[in-house]
């Protein structure tokens, strides 16, 4: 009876979350949540996790992505825990959810993570495995173009030293995402798992990088 309770309740935010996010730029829609989802089920198999808030947290991750809400921190939590009430989940499990949404994200800035589990640190995994390799590379330039930013430029250098505030407003080319943020994921990882699969996108997205230079410097003397 629980499960077939629990499996209602993962259906039903499946396709809220998929009605929610319709329209959505390409680095975060619903096929990133899916990939998410996918990889937090691998990683909390492998970890012994809490397969049902591991799968309701991946689900509800992104739902309402700050950077696209001017900022807002408090939407995503606040429009999570407004559905999963309608479900009626239990208190401690709703209380989870929400701390999993609220410290989720790179923020960047030396940002100090509030509340810790198991289970948030599996599907930040997922995340942050999704922002590296071919995918991140992808969904990097992706969100780039939709922010209408240059792809490089070699007068503008990455800065590893912006405030969270900086980094949230930061508008430099996409290359600098990779030293900001992306080549730092490697030693963020939090499961052995995580570890484990960042270190091929890593090497990736090393390889990646060194073409690029190679491409845009041709024919310099």
């Amino acid at each position: 009876m629980e499960q077939w309770k629990n499996q209602t309740i993962i259906d039903k935010t499946a396709a809220f979350v998929k009605e929610s996010l319709s329209g959505a730029e390409g680095g975060h829609d619903w096929w990133h949540v899916q990939r998410v989802r996918k990889m937090s089920i691998y990683i909390a198999r492998h970890e012994k996790a809490d397969l049902f808030v591991v799968e309701l947290g991946a689900l509800l991750h992104d739902i309402a992505d700050a950077k696209f809400h001017y900022g807002n921190e408090e939407i995503g939590p606040e429009k999570a825990r407004g559905f999963l009430q309608s479900l009626y989940l239990k208190k401690d499990i709703l209380d989870h959810i929400e701390n999993i949404i609220r410290n989720i994200s790179f923020k960047g800035g030396n940002h100090s993570q509030q509340f810790r589990s198991k289970e948030l640190d599996i599907i930040q995994d997922a995340d942050r495995l999704d922002a590296m390799g071919a995918i991140g590379i992808a969904r990097a330039f992706n969100y780039g173009g939709f922010k209408n930013r240059e792809i490089y430029n070699p007068a503008i250098k990455p800065d590893l030293n912006m405030s969270r505030e900086e980094y949230k407003k930061c508008k430099a080319p996409t290359i600098n995402h990779f030293y900001e943020k992306l080549l730092l994921l490697k030693d963020r990882m939090n499961t052995p798992t995580g570890q484990r699969l960042a270190e091929e996108r890593h090497d990736f997205m090393e390889k990646f990088l060194d073409t690029f230079y190679e491409e845009w410097k041709f024919g310099e003397v």
